[in-house]
């Protein structure tokens, strides 16, 4: 099982690698620069760099991990790309309600070809589905969400590069906030975030801070007014 270093998570599962660009916050995709270190070291998963590419041997990984975890799925790549074949998404999603022990993360910026596949899926509890709201201009996919029958709808805003402004949170049950990391990252102003924050406490959302980002996202941590937030949906794991 791959250990996850990103905060809301326990463990990676990677079926699908690799991804292309679709809306602003993929300007400085983490998940595109390590696709090519990891090609660069010849990681056999990754000798087609961040071209979308498929693997079935990782398919039934999960079913072999005993001990339950907090799972996010594709955590390099986005499960719902118009180059995934749908049928290797329902293979996923029959991987994910025959692990019944696990919790399962899916998040993606393309909720407009994943509303096509809602209704063919068996959205058993354990998997949580999420969007990416990196921006207002995005505030839609929020729309689309609230139509896909999972139990537990999220959303990330990371990276978090303009003010959401007003949002309608209904049958949202989590948020999740953070600033972008790395080379050439973009600045979150506070006043992003505690606009999003405030909305969450009206609505009564769990508010998940996942880091203020940056050059160096351990030296800016993620300490927000003095605390640490990591509020996680209320219903129990599946």
């Amino acid at each position: 099982m791959a250990k996850s270093k990103i905060e809301w998570t326990e463990s990676s599962w990677n079926p699908v690698t690799g991804c292309s660009k679709i809306s602003l916050g993929c300007e400085n995709c983490y998940a595109e620069r390590m696709a090519k270190r990891l090609q660069a070291m010849g990681q056999q998963n990754y000798k087609n760099g961040f071209k979308v590419t498929c693997h079935l041997k990782v398919l039934e990984y999960p079913l072999k991990w005993k001990k339950p975890r907090i799972i996010f799925v594709n955590s390099m790549s986005d499960l719902f790309h118009e180059d995934v074949p749908f049928e290797f998404v329902q293979d996923i999603f029959k991987v994910m309600n025959r692990a019944h022990w696990h919790t399962f993360q899916i998040l993606t910026k393309r909720p407009e070809r994943m509303l096509i596949f809602a209704d063919k899926l068996n959205w058993t509890p354990n998997i949580w589905m999420g969007v990416t709201i990196e921006s207002y201009k995005y505030k839609d996919r929020i729309n689309i969400l609230r139509e896909i029958p999972a139990i537990i709808k999220f959303i990330s805003a990371e990276p978090l590069i303009e003010p959401l402004g007003k949002l309608d949170l209904t049958n949202i049950n989590w948020m999740i906030v953070g600033g972008e990391s790395g080379i050439g990252a973009r600045p979150m102003s506070s006043s992003w975030v505690e606009e999003v924050k405030v909305q969450c406490e009206k609505f009564q959302i769990p508010f998940f801070f996942k880091q203020w980002g940056g050059t160096n996202k351990k030296k800016t941590g993620r300490i927000l007014n003095g605390k640490i937030y990591n509020e996680m949906p209320k219903i129990a794991f599946a």
